[in-house]
């Protein structure tokens, strides 16, 4: 008897998933082609040519901006973390929580807002509070806005493992942290790790927030192509775009092939 899930009972649904895979994927290959065009009018090619990376990568005001994004993502990942893993603990493994699914809720609010509502409501605290730091302004709130990405997956890793383990160092007269350190942690490491990565690219990937909050000498790196924008294409855009296609890539790839390694340690 054939699989009832079996893709191929399903007439033209292959076809169906090139269209769309196609349509999605397309734009991304434009923009990594025209990166590799040496005429600056994007859209007409001439030759093939790296200059533009040349040209992106000594762009100063590029530079700067990529540095504020680095330091802001590096941040509001560690403090985003850190609040999401002790929410999944409180959660997940208190005893006595009483209002376990508010508790989510509240922690995965950010999710269910629109950003634009998170913004207005960021720079109307920080205007009343007179906070005028531009850095610090970004990392608080891309902070609160990335803790729920690195919530989920880490409750999920929770979720799956089993209290064996744990009650297990307990009857060796193991105490709390000991325990958390050396059997929760290292079991729930790839849903940490994921959660992080996650958290890292979002903030990295905003800009909504970021243009709201900026001030001189904070642009990050997306306000910053925006700004470029706004002035006409260039195939050093496409250099860009491509760079930073690249580098959530590689993110992705360590953070598959870590949650991968955990799962199979796991099991």
């Amino acid at each position: 008897m054939k699989n009832r899930h079996d893709v191929k009972r399903y007439p033209g649904l292959g076809a169906l998933s090139l269209v769309f895979f196609i349509y999605l994927y397309a734009p991304l290959a434009v923009v990594i082609t025209y990166s590799f065009n040496a005429n600056r009018i994007t859209g007409i090619w001439t030759h093939f040519s790296l200059k533009w990376y040349g040209s992106a990568l000594n762009n100063v005001a590029l530079m700067t901006a990529l540095k504020t994004s680095l330091i802001v993502a590096a941040v509001a990942t560690v403090v985003a973390t850190t609040i999401a893993l002790l929410a999944a603990l409180s959660i997940i493994r208190g005893k006595r929580v009483r209002f376990r699914k508010l508790s989510e809720t509240v922690v995965n609010l950010p999710l269910l807002l629109p950003e634009i509502v998170l913004a207005v409501a960021a720079l109307i605290l920080f205007s009343l509070v007179g906070l005028q730091n531009g850095f610090l302004k970004l990392i608080i709130a891309h902070s609160a806005f990335c803790t729920p990405f690195a919530f989920l997956p880490i409750r999920a890793r929770l979720q799956g493992m089993s209290l064996d383990f744990e009650e297990a160092a307990t009857d060796l007269y193991a105490s709390r942290w000991t325990t958390f350190r050396r059997v929760t942690l290292p079991l729930i490491f790839p849903g940490l790790f994921s959660g992080a990565m996650l958290a890292f690219l979002i903030s990295m990937d905003d800009f909504i927030t970021s243009n709201m909050l900026s001030s001189g000498g904070t642009t990050t790196l997306p306000v910053y192509i925006f700004s470029l924008i706004r002035a006409g294409t260039s195939p050093e855009l496409n250099a860009i775009a491509t760079l930073l296609i690249l580098a959530s890539l590689v993110l992705a790839t360590v953070a598959l092939t870590v949650a991968s390694r955990g799962s199979r340690d796991q099991l």
